[in-house]
């Protein structure tokens, strides 16, 4: 054993230190001419910097101009100047680096390429821009030689020549944006665990507690502009037919929808109420010989629901209009104001509408053709689903599961996710709903649904004061007059049959894009968990 020791290493040992060493002295070779390189180069004086790249100033004018373009309107190629966020930055080498710039529902990869002193500094520090930070960026617009998967655009880049930081995120995000952009599981989706390697499933309530970078999404972005083209083709249609805006108080008297259901706050040396609706103040302007009218503004509903559904607050699309020979006109005229809505989403609000219901899987919104949506009286909805199997009474309301078995059975018959239930039994409406003439168990008020949930609750309303205070009195409990004198009496005036309809905007964006939950479709939410951010 002795022997063999003393024979030295062999000969393959050998022959691998010698690779080592020749290997450590070429890179400390290389090391040294890279540094006698730098030390080479001219020290580039910070004026000269500034103008490839650096922080702007919070205020005051700016060296750089204005941006001149944006990423919906990029041109096919050419030299531009746009502000956008930056959502990632992948150094490839010390003269390379790719940004993912975005701009609302659009994105693009922009390239920064070092051959210049000056543009490698840019490149070491374009490298270390936090993500969501604003910039402003000059570049040229080139064809790519590939697709690129990583931007919706994906057939041209941002070649850039200088960039400037115009507000710099923090280092360390409470959540990622990119986490924020998959979807959220339903409520009752079975917990999936992530596994190695995977990122985290990012909860509801962890989106909503950072709710500012959660609405950096591009899904959020496209949710809250099918929002606003809600809301500007409610406005269009109505005021295309005669309808006239109207904005009603919001700290009344009373509890404008009866019951306990409301917010009480104190008014100076009084109580006051957050309206439940503006059905009142509607009537009361209908009453005053306004013939039509409309309202978008915020609902306040005191309800301990903590359902996937409901909300504190949200927003109510109202309208309310005389009629002259039956309320079915209103449900016509609500019916073609529905449809006018999809319609427009289905047009001017495609790419988002398609981007959503891509992201959750959700079928296209079957609509019927004008004038054959479906109206089913409420003893006929009953019948069908007693037929597939639901036990209930006469004038029972329905169950949420029940209303949503009843759309699944509707559209098996009709091919439709929109239809109306009609004639509602009166003991589950409000006091100022007017019964059926003909059964007054029943009542002339009717729903709208969407995917078969309710988005719409409707009526004729009574006109006439002595009828009112008899219903009012009727009720269980009954509905104290006192600080409803002014809505009573505004009928002793004269006023016309009317009726209308309240609609929950953020309901129409949830079961249209097929959202699995309704905190999605309000910038804020407020539910009885939740008052803040």
């Amino acid at each position: 054993m002795a022997d063999e020791a003393d024979k030295g290493p062999s000969k393959n040992a050998l022959k691998k230190a010698a690779k080592e060493a020749e290997k450590a002295a070429k890179k400390a070779a290389k090391a040294a001419t890279a540094q006698q390189q730098q030390a080479a180069e001219p020290e580039i004086p910070v004026e000269q910097l500034a103008e490839y790249f650096g922080e702007l100033a919070l205020a005051g004018p700016l060296n750089v101009p204005a941006p001149t373009t944006t990423l919906e309107k990029l041109p096919a190629s050419g030299e531009v100047i746009l502000r956008a966020a930056v959502y990632n930055a992948r150094k490839q080498s010390a003269k390379l680096v790719f940004l993912n710039l975005r701009q609302g529902l659009s994105s693009i990869q922009a390239v920064l390429f070092a051959n210049t002193p000056e543009t490698k500094a840019m490149v070491k520090w374009a490298a270390n821009i936090p993500v969501a930070s604003i910039v402003l960026v000059h570049g040229e617009v080139k064809a790519s030689p590939e697709k690129i998967a990583s931007a919706t655009i994906d057939d041209r880049e941002l070649h850039i020549t200088n960039i400037h930081v115009v507000s710099r995120a923090v280092e360390r995000l409470p959540i990622q944006v990119e986490d924020a952009e998959r979807p959220i599981p339903a409520d009752d989706a079975p917990v999936q665990e992530t596994k190695e390697g995977e990122r985290p499933i990012l909860s509801l309530p962890a989106r909503l507690n950072n709710r500012v970078i959660d609405l950096k999404a591009i899904p959020n972005k496209a949710i809250f502009r099918i929002r606003h083209g809600i809301v500007s083709l409610f406005q269009e249609h109505l005021t295309s037919k005669g309808f006239v805006g109207i904005q009603t108080p919001k700290l009344i008297p009373t509890a404008s929808e009866g019951g306990s259901n409301v917010f009480e706050v104190t008014y100076f040396d009084r109580k006051a109420y957050l309206a439940q609706s503006p059905q009142l103040y509607k009537q009361m302007v209908i009453a005053s010989g306004f013939e039509r009218v409309f309202e978008v503004g915020p609902v306040f509903r005191a309800e301990n629901s903590n359902t996937s559904r409901h909300l504190t607050e949200f927003t109510g699309l109202d309208m309310e209009m005389e009629f002259d020979e039956d309320y079915h006109d209103v449900i016509t005229t609500l019916e073609n104001l529905m449809l006018f809505i999809f319609k427009g989403l289905n047009t001017t609000y495609k790419r988002e509408t398609e981007l959503l219901q891509g992201m959750y899987g959700v079928e296209p919104f079957k609509l019927p053709e004008e004038g054959q949506v479906p109206r089913l009286k409420y003893p006929e909805a009953i019948a069908m689903l007693r037929e597939a199997g639901e036990e209930l009474g006469d004038y029972d309301d329905l169950t949420t599961p029940q209303e949503k078995h009843l759309g699944r059975l509707v559209l098996a018959k009709y091919n439709t996710d929109f239809y109306v239930l009609d004639k509602f039994p009166t003991s589950v409406r409000p006091f100022y709903t007017m019964p059926d003439p003909e059964n007054p168990k029943y009542s002339n008020s009717y729903d709208f649904f969407m995917r078969g949930q309710e988005i719409l609750s409707g009526a004729q309303r009574i006109h006439d004061a002595p009828f009112l205070r008899k219903r009012m009195a009727a009720m269980d409990p009954p509905v104290p007059e006192k600080g409803a004198e002014a809505y009573i009496e505004a009928f002793e005036y004269g006023c016309s049959r009317h009726g209308g309809g309240g609609i929950g905007l953020e309901r129409i964006v949830t079961f249209w894009l097929g959202l699995p939950n309704i905190r999605m479709a309000t910038l804020f939410p407020r539910d009885p968990q939740r008052i803040a951010p």
